[in-house]
């Protein structure tokens, strides 16, 4: 008798179990810093709510009066009903969009005015979507429907979703390689190597890396493209929107290499402790956006009051350096606490503050679970993270600071680790 598709999914969620790599949706009531799980009140140090503006009910009090003080006819609507095409693109959606523009223009104008002006920058504009993930599965399938000979480099660790988008963007005229994880040689080599033919390489990296928590020299990746005019830059910012830069733009706020990168991506749904996502690029590159990205095409928009709170928060982002400040203080606090030979690799052993992420590196998925639980039972919300989502061996909890907590905070889980 032939085994049924259900039972195979049985055996094959078994076998996860087996190697602790299954998964469950978790049952959570969030309370300020703190989640409510299993019965347990834990401080949370698994959010990407970097700022802890998702937790702080001042500020959503004080948006919400703001909201409520509107005429009804000027309420945001609770659905964009509709794709951006179509009739999704609301005001709030476009006023965010031209918002965005000033902040990095306001970014642009605090880096090295008078080297600006030499290199005769190009204004950017911004294009907002669904989601990160909607951003990179389909901003490189786009720009590669050009007929153009392209060579897409990636750095060995960028997010799931880059990864997708780069295989939806693998065409006859579009190759991908990937280099060692922040090996800036071997990328320097791989473009050395490429066809005569290649017209385009696109070099590909997050800023800050969601699972390691280190940087990308993005000093060093504009170097390399000064030196070869066929190299455009596309950089996830996804874990430092917010926390990096004077006006918390990010890392390339940060290292000045704002006006260097052709792609910006961001998100809302970490620091912003709201949901979307956005681009800074050349304005023909957002019309091409606009005409060739699925899932910007397909998609309903998302509510303009998600776009209304999201504008909320824009608003106040330059004036949050005392929270950016802390969370580096706790961040370098906890980071320096943990020895050495529990990080990823070598490239996280930097000196100095690199990012809110600290992981905690034990290998072995069942000693990683069981330090979970651990932390659990002292009063920590902590995660274990297994592979596929990290390589083999690499097994860790994922420590995250959040400007919420406390140094008291940090330094009790420091106790317990």
């Amino acid at each position: 008798m032939a085994i049924s598709i259900i039972e195979k999914l049985e055996t094959s969620l078994q076998a996860l179990k087996e190697h602790q790599q299954y998964r469950d949706l978790p049952i959570l009531n969030h309370q300020g810093r703190h989640v409510i799980y299993q019965g347990k009140t834990l401080v949370n140090i698994a959010s990407n709510d970097y700022l802890g503006l998702g937790c702080d009910a001042e500020l959503q009090t004080d948006f919400l009066q703001q909201i409520q003080g509107l005429p009804i006819t000027q309420l945001p609507k609770m659905s964009a009903t509709s794709s951006r095409l179509l009739t999704g693109n609301d005001e709030q959606l476009q006023a965010l969009e031209c918002e965005l523009q000033d902040w990095y223009q306001a970014a642009m104008a605090l880096t090295n005015p008078l080297d600006l002006a030499k290199k005769s920058v190009t204004p950017k504009t911004a294009l907002v979507m669904n989601s990160g993930y909607h951003a990179n599965i389909g901003i490189l399938p786009a720009l590669t429907a050009l007929p153009i000979k392209t060579l897409i480099l990636a750095d060995k660790l960028v997010h799931a979703s880059i990864i997708d988008g780069i295989r939806l963007s693998q065409t006859k005229l579009c190759s991908y390689r990937r280099y060692r994880h922040n090996d800036y040689q071997q990328l320097a080599m791989m473009i050395e190597q490429a066809p005569a033919d290649i017209e385009r390489i696109i070099i590909v990296t997050e800023s800050i890396f969601s699972m390691d928590g280190d940087r990308a020299d993005l000093v060093q990746l504009v170097q390399l493209k000064a030196h070869d005019n066929r190299i455009e830059l596309y950089v996830d910012e996804a874990h430092a929107v917010g926390i990096l830069g004077n006006q918390g733009l990010g890392l390339a706020e940060e290292t000045h290499t704002l006006a260097d990168i052709d792609y910006l991506v961001g998100t809302f749904g970490k620091a912003f402790a709201s949901v979307g996502a956005y681009i800074l690029c050349d304005e023909a590159v957002r019309q091409w956006l606009i005409n060739h990205m699925r899932p910007l095409i397909f998609s309903t928009a998302l509510p303009p009051m998600n776009h209304a709170w999201t504008r909320f928060i824009l608003a106040k982002m330059p004036q949050l350096n005392d929270k950016r400040k802390h969370l580096a203080s706790i961040s370098l606090q906890l980071s320096q606490a943990i020895d050495q030979q529990y990080r990823a690799s070598s490239n996280t052993l930097q000196v100095g503050y690199q990012s809110p992420i600290i992981p905690y590196v034990l290998g072995d998925n069942t000693r990683t679970v069981a330090k979970a639980k651990q932390l659990q039972s002292a009063g920590f919300y902590a995660l274990p993270i297994r592979p596929p989502t990290v390589p083999a061996n690499t097994a860790r909890i994922r420590l995250v600071m959040n400007a919420a907590l406390t140094h008291d905070d940090c330094q009790r889980l420091i106790t317990h680790l």
